[in-house]
C-alpha cells in the first residue's frame, strides 16, 4: 500500500491528511500494476493560489491502470487545491471516434459528405451532434486543458484522435480569422483557444534513453510535436512542457511515489510554468503566404526544432 499523505509545491496550502491511498497488486500475466483508488480530503486553498477551470481529456480503457491512478490523483489534487475540474473519460463515455455525416444533424439524405464543409455548416448553424457541442462547451469553460494518454505506436490512442477530429470543428478550432498576404488566419499563437493553457500527461513503456535526441525511437519532443504544436498550439493554446513517464510497465513503489510527487508539483504550477516558446505565425517570424521561417531565424537549420524560438 502506498499512502500519499503530503501535497508539496509552490502553493501555500493547508494539509489535512490522509489524502490518497493507492492499493495495487502486480499482475504477472499482463505485466502491469492494477491500481485500486480511494479518496480522502486533502487540502484547503489559500488566497495566494490561482484558481482555474481544468478540463482533463483522458484516454485509457482500464480504470485500474497506472494511467487511471494518475488521472484520479490529478483530479483529487486539483480539486483539493480549489480548482474546478471536469473529466472527459473517452472510453467510459464510449466516445464515437469516427467523423461521419451524422455529426451534422441537419443534412440532406444522400448528399455528398465533405468532412470540412459539413463541419463548417453544422458549427455555423448550430446543428452539430450534441456530444460535439458538449465537448466544445467544456473547452470554452476551461482555463487549462490536460490531455492524458498512453503513447501507443508513437501517438495518442485512436479514440483521443477522434475526439480532436470531431470537436475541433471548422470555425471553432480552424478556419478562423482573415487570410491575406499579411495574416494567414488566426492560428499558431492566435485562435479561439488564445489565453488558455494546455499540457500533456503521457506514459511510455520504453526507456527514457530510447526517446532521447539520439535514441532509436526519436526525440520525445519531435514525437509529440504534431500534438503539441499542431493540435494544441494551432488553435491558440499556450503549450506547457509535457509530463512524460517512461518504463511504466516496470513501475515499483519507490518510482510510483516519486512520480506522484513530481506530478503534483507540476499541477501546483500549472498557471506559472513557462510555455514552450513556439514561434507565432503572424508576428513576423514567417514569410506569408509561403509560411516558411525567415532566413535570419535559425539560419542553415531545418527540422521541427526551428519552430521553437531560442533567440534571446
Amino acid at each position: 500500500m502506498l499512502n500519499q499523505q503530503r501535497i508539496e509545491g509552490q502553493q501555500q496550502i493547508e494539509i489535512k491528511p490522509p489524502q490518497i491511498v493507492h492499493d495495487y497488486t502486480y499482475n504477472n500475466e499482463n505485466s502491469f500494476l492494477l491500481y485500486l483508488i480511494t479518496f480522502y480530503p486533502a487540502c484547503t486553498p489559500t488566497p495566494e493560489m490561482t484558481v482555474m477551470n481544468v478540463l482533463i481529456v483522458y484516454a485509457h480503457p482500464e480504470p485500474r491502470s497506472l494511467n487511471g491512478a494518475l488521472k484520479n490523483l490529478t483530479v483529487a489534487h486539483l480539486t483539493a487545491a480549489g480548482h474546478q475540474v471536469q473529466v472527459s473519460d473517452l472510453y467510459a463515455m464510449q466516445w464515437k471516434a469516427t467523423v461521419d455525416a451524422a455529426d451534422n444533424l441537419d443534412r440532406t439524405a444522400g448528399a455528398h459528405f465533405n468532412p470540412s464543409l459539413d463541419s463548417q455548416y453544422a458549427f455555423a448553424h448550430g446543428t452539430q451532434s450534441l456530444d460535439i457541442v458538449a465537448e466544445q462547451d467544456k473547452l470554452r469553460w476551461a482555463d487549462t486543458l490536460i490531455l492524458q494518454f498512453p503513447l501507443w505506436w508513437f501517438s495518442m490512442p485512436a479514440i483521443l484522435k477522434g475526439w480532436v477530429d470531431r470537436v475541433y470543428a471548422y470555425g471553432f478550432a480552424y478556419g478562423v480569422g482573415e487570410h491575406s498576404d499579411f495574416h494567414w488566419g488566426d492560428r499558431y499563437g492566435q485562435g479561439n483557444m488564445l489565453g488558455k493553457r494546455a499540457m500533456l500527461i503521457v506514459t511510455a513503456g520504453g526507456w527514457e534513453s530510447h526517446y532521447s535526441p539520439r535514441g532509436i525511437n526519436g526525440s520525445i519532443d519531435e514525437i509529440l510535436f504534431p500534438i503539441q504544436h499542431g493540435i494544441l498550439y494551432y488553435p491558440g493554446f499556450e503549450v506547457l512542457p509535457p509530463f512524460v513517464m517512461y518504463r511504466t510497465d516496470r513501475m515499483n513503489d519507490e518510482r510510483y511515489a516519486s512520480t506522484c510527487e513530481a506530478l503534483k508539483q507540476r499541477l501546483d504550477n500549472l498557471a506559472h510554468v513557462p510555455p514552450i516558446a513556439f514561434r507565432p505565425q503572424n508576428a513576423g517570424a514567417y514569410d506569408i503566404p509561403a509560411l516558411t521561417l525567415r532566413a535570419n531565424l535559425a539560419p542553415d537549420q531545418t527540422g521541427l526544432s526551428i519552430h521553437v524560438a531560442t533567440e534571446s
